[in-house]
């Protein structure tokens, strides 16, 4: 039987698209893809494979938003939730009960936080690279679990180190899974 997963998904779905194409070999089944913003891409491709959609906006109460995400993502029952490119903060109940993993863009716990691309750069280093961690109640704190160098270039720009990063990230998240997978309990 095929763990149940649901992807977080805030933009383009470049993450999420390697996920969908790597569901056989991973033997996953993809429950659904939600997303906190309604003109997401990767809403349209996730419909494009036949993947259930939520939308679930932040409004005027974060609040009442937590409790909607705990609640939406229940109704799917995972094995596992992977953030990919989802740019909200999950309330502690919701990583408490779900298992969460998340790919930020920096070798952690260098760069934290949501321009980690442009720190790396206003730093100078010359390294930096992808981090594929649990989710916990900080921003960018949980336990690494996989990470992936990537060299800063002359004449790198926050978008070409950025697009360079990403296409590491396509490889890393699909292999991290496979990686966990194992560990995990299914529902049945």
């Amino acid at each position: 039987m095929a763990h149940r997963l649901v992807i977080l998904a805030s933009g383009s779905g470049t993450l999420a698209q390697a996920i969908f194409d790597s569901q056989a070999d991973l033997d996953i089944e993809i429950a659904a893809v939600i997303s906190d913003n309604d003109a997401a891409p990767v809403l349209v491709k996730a419909q494009a494979m036949g993947i259930a959609i939520d939308v679930i906006a932040v409004g005027a109460s974060r609040q009442d938003w937590n409790l909607q995400i705990t609640e939406r993502v229940a109704v799917y029952e995972p094995d596992l939730v992977v953030s990919a490119g989802f740019m909200r903060i999950l309330p502690p109940d919701f990583v408490h009960r779900f298992p969460t993993i998340n790919i930020h863009p920096a070798l952690l716990p260098n760069f934290p936080g949501a321009h980690a691309v442009r720190d790396a750069l206003a730093a100078g280093v010359a390294v930096t690279g992808t981090t594929v961690h649990w989710v916990d109640d900080g921003v960018d704190t949980g336990p690494i679990i996989t990470q992936m160098e990537v060299p800063i270039l002359p004449g790198d720009d926050e978008a070409t180190l950025h697009e360079r990063i990403k296409k590491v990230e396509r490889g890393l998240i699909v292999a991290t899974i496979a990686l966990i997978l194992p560990t995990l309990e299914r529902h049945v």
